[in-house]
């Protein structure tokens, strides 16, 4: 069903779980998640060590053009996956061969060169201490007892089973809940007379929806009649003016575990890795000279 006028939110989606309680730094997240290979049929097992190329006599062997491949898979995305592998190890040639260069050249050696490999370093092992100490940690447990919490603390959710009539005019609106007054067939009316397109041969039916998936107007006057009710008034919205019926109510079932289990992890993985961060950050000797810099931090470290 195509309806112009109802609204994507979380809730049409069953997830229960807030975007703050699932998002790690952009930071983390790159470093965290797994490549997503192509689907295809399982390869025979490579040996690592296996050499594929030698640059001015150093060896390139099968676990190096793996490297490459990962790191540079998103450069590698639109070349067919035949080619991947080859464009992996051409970039990895050119990689070294450039890189003897620079060692020629004694760019190694230079300051900012050596502290943006302090920084990649320092990076890295970030990433290995999260990947070992709070993914691999993770256990099904603990995944399944965030789910519950996060169920349990989510406030009950009514939905409704609507139907509709959207016309062009309140004078339209008003001689079909006339109709309606003199015992017509609400769904005989929305086939003959909305101009919602996917309403002309279901009567009107919107299906079920939860608070906030409509727009508000539409919202407001659903959500307040009764079962087996149709609105007195005609409401207006910027699509038009509606009829409305309400079919049924229940409360929303939550999401199921399997469905959501990936978010469910990931906040699990937040949550470590915070307080992980939190006792390093308090064993550690920082110094901040800047005074209005170490407040600043001080009120980002406060919020998180």
């Amino acid at each position: 069903m195509s309806l112009s006028f109802r609204r994507a939110s979380l809730a049409s989606l069953g997830l229960a779980f807030g975007l703050s309680a699932l998002c790690l730094s952009p930071l983390m997240a790159q470093e965290t998640a797994p490549a997503q290979p192509d689907a295809a049929a399982p390869a025979a097992p490579v040996d690592p060590n296996a050499v594929v190329a030698t640059v001015n006599g150093e060896k390139l062997t099968e676990a190096d053009l793996q490297l490459a491949e990962g790191e540079l898979s998103q450069q590698f995305a639109q070349l067919p996956p035949e080619q991947r592998r080859a464009a992996a190890l051409s970039a990895a040639i050119e990689i070294r061969v450039m890189a003897k260069k620079a060692l020629d050249t004694g760019l190694d050696k230079d300051p900012d060169f050596q502290r943006r490999m302090a920084f990649l370093q320092a990076r890295a092992l970030h990433g290995a201490v999260v990947e070992k100490e709070v993914v691999d940690k993770v256990t099904d447990a603990e995944v399944r007892a965030r789910y519950d919490q996060e169920i349990a603390n989510t406030p009950p959710v009514n939905e409704i089973h609507a139907r509709h009539i959207l016309v062009k005019t309140k004078e339209e609106a008003d001689a079909i809940i006339k109709q309606l007054d003199g015992g017509a067939d609400f769904q005989k009316l929305a086939n003959e007379h909305t101009s919602d397109p996917s309403g002309k041969t279901n009567g009107g039916d919107l299906g079920w929806f939860g608070p906030g998936q409509m727009v508000p107007e539409f919202d407001k006057a659903a959500f307040a009649l009764e079962v087996g009710k149709y609105s007195k008034e005609p409401v207006q919205s910027q699509f038009g003016w509606h009829v409305i019926k309400v079919e049924d109510k229940r409360a929303k079932q939550p999401p199921a575990f399997d469905d959501v289990k990936d978010q469910a992890k990931q906040a699990v993985i937040r949550d470590k890795y915070f307080a992980m961060v939190k006792d390093l950050r308090a064993a550690a000797k920082v110094e901040i000279p800047d005074e209005k810099l170490k407040k600043a931090i001080d009120a980002l470290e406060g919020s998180k």
